[in-house]
């Protein structure tokens, strides 16, 4: 699944740069060029990451965060900033920033960075579920496999969600069986493979790698 990142950077060159590369990187991304067009931006999107520059004409990137988090918005905050001195860091830190990046940058350490906070703020969340580039959102029932989007069935969701709440663990047919169909299942048991064979489908249509295993005599196993 996409993460959705938000630029407020008013110079354009530069804003336009951070841009392509975290294209380029998969993310989805949006630039506001001023504070109150980023502030603005912020509230409507409810993006899952801010990279903020400092120095914006209108609103400060250090007010805009103060009043992102005067609101309890929790989104993560990586300011931009030219400011070498401690005590102006430390005021970054203060208004509710999260990590700041010092001008001119190295855009592997800025990638770095938001690599950093996006996988803080998922493993915070107990409703995404993630195995390599598989996602899965318990809250919304979206899957997605390196950024793309899977349309499930209810049932190949509850089978998947279960393989994926037991990575890497060998699980029987008849485990299977009980949590995703119920103990008064009197279907047929072959029922399980049909469903494996539609997840496989699915999850491999654009030749990605088997990460469903079959383990012989046994079961199933979600593994790389």
């Amino acid at each position: 699944m996409s993460s959705h990142i938000l630029v407020v950077e008013d110079e354009a060159k530069l804003a336009q740069f951070i841009e392509l590369e975290l294209k380029y990187e998969g993310y989805e991304v949006t630039v506001a060029n001023d504070g109150f067009t980023g502030l603005t931006t912020a509230r409507e999107i409810q993006p899952d990451l801010i990279i903020l520059d400092w120095m914006l004409p209108g609103l400060s990137g250090l007010e805009l965060c103060r009043r992102l988090r005067t609101t309890g918005d929790k989104v993560p905050v990586i300011l931009l900033t030219a400011k070498d001195d401690v005590s102006e860091r430390v005021a970054g830190l203060d208004a509710g920033a999260d990590d700041y990046v010092l001008k001119p940058f190295s855009v592997e350490e800025l990638l770095a960075r938001v690599r950093a906070h996006l996988r803080r703020t998922q493993e915070q969340n107990p409703d995404l579920l993630m195995f390599e580039d598989l996602t899965l959102n318990r809250s919304s029932r979206e899957v997605y496999r390196n950024n793309r989007g899977i349309e499930l069935t209810a049932k190949e969701f509850d089978l998947l969600e279960y393989l994926m709440t037991h990575p890497r663990q060998v699980l029987t047919r008849d485990r299977i069986l009980e949590t995703v169909w119920g103990y008064d299942f009197l279907g047929d048991s072959n029922i399980i493979e049909v469903y494996i064979r539609y997840l496989r489908l699915k999850l491999e249509s654009e030749n990605e790698t088997r990460i469903i295993q079959t383990v012989r005599g046994v079961g199933y196993v979600l593994r790389d």
